[in-house]
């Protein structure tokens, strides 16, 4: 498949690029590990995201809400009573329960986040068990998913916990903080029996003690799983209307796969057509856009990913990178701000990884490997970096502008959709031309203007460690020697080609589910006197 881009450089085309608004973590807990934060620490250097979202606030082992017995209220003591067992069963009959909060790996998460330039995004959740009404789990670390037993002790440790974020990191920047109520409360598995009226209680009730604290706060919900808009976002919107709780932001989550088929560890689900699922969410905007009190609401998507389970192949592999290059290129345009679930594979819904790849969701396998998805997002953002204009995108590429007159774009060839194996862009760019000889002192010093072509490649033959791990017989635990191979292999391939500024036409030969990044900047030579790296050429 071949065909050509032409432009002038004076086009302006929609692409709205939000790629590094929020990523997704698992549980907060394990941000006190110490890979976790290694690959967050890289993922921030490389990408750097505004925010990140996760589970578990509000889990025990995070241990922010405490109960005791208070003893020091009784009038006996040990002595009255024949032995121990009728102390402590006097005790458990009769003392008082009183409360405390422990903020200390709270902040330790928190200090460590905002350390690397990354800021919470706060879901609300789960429900600790001391408050919990049922035992109602999920996931390997047993997330109580069940309604408070008592509403005002719930959201008394909600405001607790905001006025410590504000007391220890400062109001004004606490308050830039999204708060998210809950997450996916339309599946009973993270909500007890997905009991909507329950959930919009436990939103109504959460939503009024925040603003209480501080009217600024920004909330929202409810955060549903997609195939859920016409019973769950219309029933929301119509509870805002009538019950008219305060609500900054609507939220709802984005996968595109069909249900898995099982084998062995794994679940493999097959990719949607890109069309379709990116039309669920324009689908979902026009149910939020017919309540004039909320149609001009931002609408975040707080997960995306290709499969929802942690345990799909697909995620570590090039055609997930090229199928969410597009969705990059076209999300921007139906919601406000998305996040990608997640950065890094220390993960564990479904227990602890046995392998570095499992078909864990993150962006970076264990052993601080990128996967090819990785580079998709480092692209997207090194052009938002870069953009000053968007002059051209299509399916399949996507092309800015600099103010400098360079260019910078992307290529992918999502062969699901292309159903080609190469795919050949020939571009012809001229804008850079007439600003390099606007620029040139001279006519004939702007003749000699060269111009330097850059690709940085990710395809299955030279940016896949997937497939190098796989020769390698996979194995389990990686030795130093085979994790710094591993991570050598998961490297684009750079090439540079010269190119004259007079006339800058080139092609991009884009294979297999390939994402390439390009950038044609402006060379002029500065070498020393006498420098000639080409002498040796002769001698061959």
């Amino acid at each position: 498949m071949k065909y050509q881009i032409k432009v002038i450089g004076k086009e302006k085309v929609k692409f709205n690029n939000n790629v590094d608004y929020c990523v997704g973590t698992g549980r907060m807990g394990l941000a006190l590990t110490k890979e976790y934060m290694e690959q967050l620490a890289q993922v921030q250097k490389d990408i750097g995201f505004k925010f990140i979202r996760g589970h578990g606030l509000f889990c025990d082992d995070m241990a922010i809400y405490q109960e005791f017995k208070d003893r020091s209220v009784l009038k006996k003591t040990p002595a009255d009573f024949k032995n121990y067992r009728e102390y402590f069963e006097y005790v458990n009959k009769n003392a008082p329960r009183k409360i405390e909060y422990n903020f200390t790996y709270l902040d330790r998460v928190v200090d460590g986040y905002l350390s690397v330039g990354i800021r919470p995004f706060i879901e609300l959740g789960f429900m600790p068990y001391k408050l919990a009404s049922g035992d109602n789990t999920i996931f390997y670390w047993k997330g109580n998913t069940t309604p408070p037993k008592d509403y005002k002790k719930w959201t008394d440790l909600v405001t607790a916990t905001l006025q410590h974020l504000m007391d220890r990191y400062g109001k004004e920047e606490v308050l830039t903080w999204p708060i998210e109520v809950w997450n996916e409360p339309n599946l009973p598995g993270f909500w007890k029996d997905a009991d909507m009226a329950e959930y919009f209680k436990l939103y109504e009730k959460t939503a009024r003690a925040i603003k209480k604290l501080n009217k600024n706060f920004m909330v929202g919900g409810p955060a549903i799983c997609g195939g859920a808009d016409k019973k769950w976002m219309k029933g929301f919107l119509d509870f805002l209307t009538e019950k008219k709780p305060p609500i900054d932001f609507i939220s709802r989550h984005h996968y595109t796969t069909e249900y898995p088929d099982y084998k062995g560890h794994y679940g493999y689900a097959k990719l949607m057509p890109l069309d379709e699922t990116l039309q669920t969410l324009r689908d979902c905007r026009k149910i939020i856009n017919r309540y004039p009190d909320y149609k001009n609401l931002p609408f975040y998507i707080t997960e995306f990913n290709t499969s929802y389970i942690p345990n799909c192949p697909l995620h570590d592999t090039n055609l997930n990178a090229a199928y969410l290059s597009r969705t990059l290129a076209e999300i921007g345009d139906l919601v406000t701000g998305y996040s990608y679930w997640t950065f890094g594979d220390v993960f564990e819904e479904n227990g602890v990884p046995f392998t570095p790849f499992h078909g864990g969701f993150g962006l970076m396998a264990n052993g601080g490997i990128p996967k090819p998805t990785y580079w998709a997002f480092k692209f997207f953002k090194d052009l938002k970096e870069a953009q000053d204009r968007c002059v051209y995108r299509d399916k399949n590429c996507v092309i800015v502008r600099k103010s400098d007159g360079s260019y910078k774009g992307i290529v992918w060839n999502l062969t699901l959709e292309t159903k080609q194996k190469l795919l050949e862009i020939k571009f012809d760019l001229p804008g850079v031309a007439a600003t390099a000889a606007a620029t040139a002192a001279a006519t004939a010093a702007a003749r000699s203007t060269r111009l330097c072509l850059i690709t940085k490649t990710v395809d299955e033959e030279c940016c896949n460690p997937l497939k190098v791990w796989h020769e390698l017989g996979e194995p389990a635990n990686l030795n130093c020697e085979q994790t710094e191979l591993l991570k050598a292999a998961a490297k684009p391939l750079v090439k540079t080609q010269e190119l004259s500024a007079s006339k800058p036409v080139f092609t991009i030969a884009a294979g297999k589910n390939a994402v390439i990044y390009f950038e044609l900047v402006r060379s002029e030579r500065k070498s020393d006197n006498g420098y000639d790296y080409s002498f040796y050429d002769t001698m061959s």
